[in-house]
């Protein structure tokens, strides 16, 4: 992973941007040729107010169509721009699918991936063949079976721990499968969605939605907790039809150590 050009002993500062987005209409956050992405939109602003080339690093890359309410970045930006408007400058200059919730001066010792303990995603859900409402559409998956709510958690607990996720990820050329899960577990709502809230150190690419399809694999009845507990221990790839889609992900939060920024 590249560093950021510009560094803050150099005559410039540090700064933590905390945003949220939509990522219905994206390509997931990195930047990639000929698609429109939210790092390429947000660096593009910001070096337009910055008047020099501005690189973010990020806590998590979210993938195509997934969301964030809680998304960190760094960014390095000249000593001689004022930032405490910064927020607003961006805000104002954005599309209304990204938000910036909060620009901090921080040292230099923070890092948005590395500086991070733990990432945790919210997943939702409405089964049993029932209508998402036009307005909530973006945000839930649908699902055409009725999910057992503690299947659902039984199967997601065999997965918490320090383990080798291979199964549940899709392969990146020299990227590291071994997360530590440390929660996963599911409510059902006043309203009758299904809502996951999982969380780790970090997750593979692809990780969240690849759990969540292999977990209602068990809740519906089509495969029992012991496939969840092999297909684990022997690195054995979920099937890409078992994936769930990206709309009903989010990332929420991302945490870092006490001491340090929040």
């Amino acid at each position: 992973m590249s560093e950021p050009t510009l560094f803050p002993e150099s005559g410039f500062l540090r700064l933590r941007i905390d945003l949220a987005y939509d990522g219905t209409h994206y390509s997931g956050w990195a930047k990639q040729p000929d698609q429109r992405t939210i790092q390429e939109e947000i660096e593009k602003v910001l070096s337009l107010i910055a008047q020099v080339p501005i690189e973010t690093i990020v806590a998590g890359r979210t993938d195509a169509g997934v969301h964030a309410s809680g998304q960190v970045i760094h960014v390095d930006i000249p000593d001689a721009l004022e930032y405490e408007d910064l927020a607003f400058k961006l805000n104002c200059m954005l599309d209304e699918d990204i938000r910036i919730l909060k620009v901090s001066l921080v040292s230099t010792a923070f890092h948005a991936r590395f500086s991070a303990t733990q990432r945790s995603y919210s997943y939702t859900i409405l089964d049993g063949n029932r209508l998402v409402p036009p307005l909530l559409r973006l945000g839930v998956a649908a699902w055409y079976r009725t999910l057992d709510i503690d299947l659902l958690n039984a199967a997601s607990a065999l997965l918490l721990g320090h383990h080798d996720f291979a199964a549940f990820c899709k392969f990146r050329e020299g990227a590291t499968t071994v997360r530590t899960l440390v929660r996963f577990n599911w409510i059902r709502d006043e309203e009758g969605y299904l809502i996951a809230d999982i969380a780790a150190d970090a997750f593979c690419y692809s990780m969240v939605r690849n759990l969540v399809g292999a977990v209602v694999c068990v809740a519906e009845g089509r495969n029992s907790l012991e496939w969840i507990a092999s297909m684990l221990a022997n690195k054995e790839r979920v099937p890409d039809s078992l994936v769930f889609e990206a709309r009903g992900l989010s990332l929420r939060t991302v945490q870092y150590p006490s001491l340090g920024p929040n």
